[in-house]
């Protein structure tokens, strides 16, 4: 056996002997019971694991949860904190959210259960406005009598909602420092720098996992929307050369062959769930093209430049607007085709697009993130608008939060400049997110006190 392979576990032996002999201890990220109180103390679990829980708040949430938990969000790779706490002066109610942001300085998803009462804020790059809001008032209602079921609520939809990776802190918590010891500590030092390299490939390759799961998800919708799309031009019966053909009904039906082609390309290119979004985009351009070829032939006033049919995208543009309410939700406007809008007008149900999802068949709306990107390629370019229209789901959330970068052609994508979820930036971060409240109604995001409730 070669010297150096020999010697690989007598310096492996050495290192764990002299930390045995020293008394250090190495402390596993996840759930953190730090003795003293305030939000300092939080701030610094924080930086060490997901899950805090005050010392007298312990009955709320015994230790085997509480691990149980933060191993569940360490497992998922996303940055969600989450804070058990008691009723008290160290815990100041109107600035606790923003105060236990600034001491992280990591970006994340915030969630804290003080005494019977919950909140949770989030960085906006990381979790929509609405979402969080509309998340927290669901549990709020769901479970607020049961700390372990109401937190375990929470974190089982933020961790599938919350965009960016664990905080590199968990991973490299318990390394902590051990001055100048020479080779003992350039050893454990270069130790704890390949278990924080080992961390990050294992955050990269389990997010492209996911990322390959969501596309291929993904993959089976569009596919269908472009095998749709390609029936509707073998229906159409027209000829480039026919009788009567104009140029510009040349240019509508060359547009609509270039669209249909551009997203088979495109979508056999696709390697991440946002490439789907230029897929349904060309697909919507192709379908209003299709729409002003066939007004042109039958001598119908051309169409208005519109939305795609809110139920179903694949019937083309809309020509309407209904009144219209999803289960649990209030009435909205929504635009329509014009078989969708009959059924409307009529009391019955219109034809709505349903995608496969763990939970059985789901109207797209109500299939979480994963759709974002579809439904970002058929409605992304009006955010603000369908954000309106689907007030009180997901995808409703995501689509008004992003409608400010709506212009950058991403509507799902974050600034660039901001830091991604999981990374530090200190006190540096939009206070908007972590102040104010929400009311109790689904769907809120007006005024109203922390957590839906009064603190006092």
């Amino acid at each position: 056996m070669p010297a150096s392979s020999r010697a690989r576990p007598v310096r492996g032996l050495f290192v764990l002997a002299a930390v045995t002999v020293l008394g250090l201890s190495v402390s596993v990220p996840g759930a953190s019971a730090a003795t003293g109180t305030g939000t300092g103390v939080v701030a610094e679990a924080f930086r060490k694991g997901p899950v805090y829980v005050d010392p007298r708040a312990q009955d709320q949430l015994p230790k085997a949860a509480a691990d149980k938990l933060a191993a569940k969000i360490e497992d998922a790779d996303k940055p969600v904190f989450v804070a058990v706490l008691p009723e008290s002066a160290d815990y100041p109610q109107a600035s606790l959210m923003r105060d236990l942001r600034s001491l992280t300085g990591i970006t994340g998803v915030y969630a804290v259960r003080l005494g019977t009462l919950f909140n949770a804020k989030a960085d906006h790059q990381v979790m929509s406005p609405g979402a969080v809001a509309n998340l927290s008032g669901a549990v709020q209602r769901a479970d607020a009598s049961n700390t372990e079921a109401q937190l375990n609520t929470f974190v089982d939809q933020a961790v599938q909602q919350a965009r960016g990776h664990a905080p590199a802190s968990w991973a490299q918590a318990g390394g902590g420092g051990f001055g100048s010891g020479g080779l003992l500590a350039g050893g454990l030092i270069a130790a704890g720098a390949a278990g924080g390299g080992y961390a990050l490939y294992r955050r990269v390759k389990k997010r492209r996992q996911a990322e390959r799961v969501e596309l291929e998800a993904l993959r089976v919708v569009v596919d269908e929307d472009i095998t749709a799309f390609g029936e509707e031009l073998d229906r159409l019966d027209f000829s480039p050369s026919e009788p009567g053909a104009t140029d510009e009904m040349r240019a509508d039906y060359g547009f609509a062959l270039d669209a249909y082609e551009r997203a088979k390309e495109q979508m056999a290119a696709a390697a991440r769930p946002q490439d789907v979004r230029s897929v349904t985009a060309a697909l919507a351009d192709g379908r209003f093209a299709l729409a002003t070829l066939t007004a042109r032939r039958t001598g119908a006033p051309l169409p208005q430049k519109r939305l795609p049919c809110f139920f179903d995208p694949r019937h083309g543009p809309s020509v309407s607007d209904v009144n219209w309410f999803p289960p649990g939700g209030g009435f909205r406007m929504v635009p329509a085709c014009a078989e969708d809008a009959v059924r409307v007008s009529q009391g019955q149900q219109p034809m709505t697009r349903m995608v496969h999802t763990d939970a059985g068949a789901q109207p797209y709306w109500n299939a979480g993130p994963a759709y974002a990107p579809w439904a970002g390629g058929y409605f992304g370019g009006a955010g603000a608008v369908v954000g309106g229209l689907l007030a009180g789901t997901l995808l409703g959330s995501l689509l008004s939060a992003s409608s400010a970068s709506a212009d950058s052609g991403d509507v799902f994508s974050s600034a660039p400049d901001l830091p991604e979820g999981g990374d530090f930036s200190g006190a540096d971060f939009s206070a908007s997110d972590f102040s104010g409240g929400f009311g109790g109604d689904f769907g809120s995001d007006g005024g109203g006190d922390f957590g839906g409730g009064n603190w006092g």
